[in-house]
């Protein structure tokens, strides 16, 4: 038998030694370990948002997700209630099926949906009121009643931070005469850690973050630190590698800047790293929740806007 049959014998051999050993894993995906998931937010600025909440449940990791399905998941007939600090104010629950077609269209947007597929029944819990006092520098508790079972959370909205020097310039590479980069400074205070997030709109379409949303001050803690700022897109948008980030001159963007406290820097940290590790060798990142008795986040923003024409002086 010469070297090259023995080697060929040794190789099957361990395939067949390696196969028989194998055993398949099939993770167990059941409906009694659906979990509670809540997605609140609460603004302070001009422009901010109604304060609201949506609960819903989770799902298996391996499953299908039809319509009807998608539509069951979000959890009716909750109390919700908020303190400002002064007051306790419940939020009402408002279903979009039930609201008329423009302003369907506007609570849409404002929840970050897309007006032209909401055919599900979303609904969430709003203050529509406006009775909550949205200012910086409070904190504010959540505390949601289920059939008894009680899930709680707090969030602040830090003093905000702002942008200054916005300036557009050509992007690096060969000349470029459609396309533009952002340059933005901020002058961080310093006097403890700093949380940001941001968001970006083109031409009146929504407001969407980055694929990496948050940023924390541990490079420019105290100082006035000047960075570019990448135009974000929606998912499952084309994404072309030659002029990702970068802006199109002549567009009109809106550019939402946010302060954020730790616990909801660290939500959107770990979920954005989770959603942007994919691959055969990724690794599993568990997404840090603020919420007690569910998953999920209830955040505070202080927010800045502004409106620029893409142009390059």
């Amino acid at each position: 038998m010469n070297n090259m049959t023995k080697f060929i014998y040794a190789a099957v051999a361990a395939v067949l030694i390696f196969t028989s050993c194998e055993e398949p894993f099939v993770p167990e995906t059941t409906e009694a370990d659906q979990q509670l998931v809540v997605e609140g937010f609460i603004e302070a600025g001009e422009g901010a948002l109604p304060t609201y909440v949506l609960i819903s449940k989770s799902i298996p990791f391996i499953g299908e997700i039809s319509p009807e399905t998608f539509s069951n998941l979000f959890v009716n007939d909750a109390v919700v209630t908020v303190n400002d600090g002064d007051k306790d104010t419940e939020l009402t629950e408002l279903c979009l099926q039930d609201l008329p077609a423009g302003i369907k269209e506007q609570a849409a947007l404002i929840l970050g949906l897309d007006p032209d597929s909401t055919s599900a029944n979303i609904c969430a819990y709003v203050d529509i009121t406006g009775s909550i006092t949205q200012e910086q520098g409070r904190s504010y508790d959540l505390t949601i009643d289920l059939d008894g079972n009680i899930i709680t959370a707090t969030t602040s909205i830090p003093v905000a931070v702002p942008l200054f020097d916005l300036k557009w310039e050509d992007p690096p590479g060969d000349p470029n005469d459609t396309m533009a980069t952002l340059k933005v400074t901020i002058d961080d205070p310093g006097t403890e850690a700093n949380f940001y997030r941001y968001f970006s709109s083109a031409n009146g379409g929504p407001l969407v973050p980055p694929f990496a949303s948050v940023v924390d001050d541990a490079f420019f803690d105290g100082k006035e630190f000047e960075f570019p700022l990448n135009q974000a897109l929606e998912r499952g948008a084309e994404v072309d590698p030659n002029t990702i980030g970068l802006w199109t001159r002549g567009d009109t963007i809106v550019l939402k800047w946010c302060t954020i406290d730790e616990g909801h820097y660290n939500f959107w940290q770990t979920f954005d790293f989770n959603n942007n590790n994919n691959g055969p060798f990724s690794s599993y990142t568990r997404v840090n929740s603020n919420v007690n008795g569910a998953l999920g986040v209830w955040g505070g923003y202080a927010i800045n806007i502004y409106e620029e024409i893409v142009e390059v002086e």
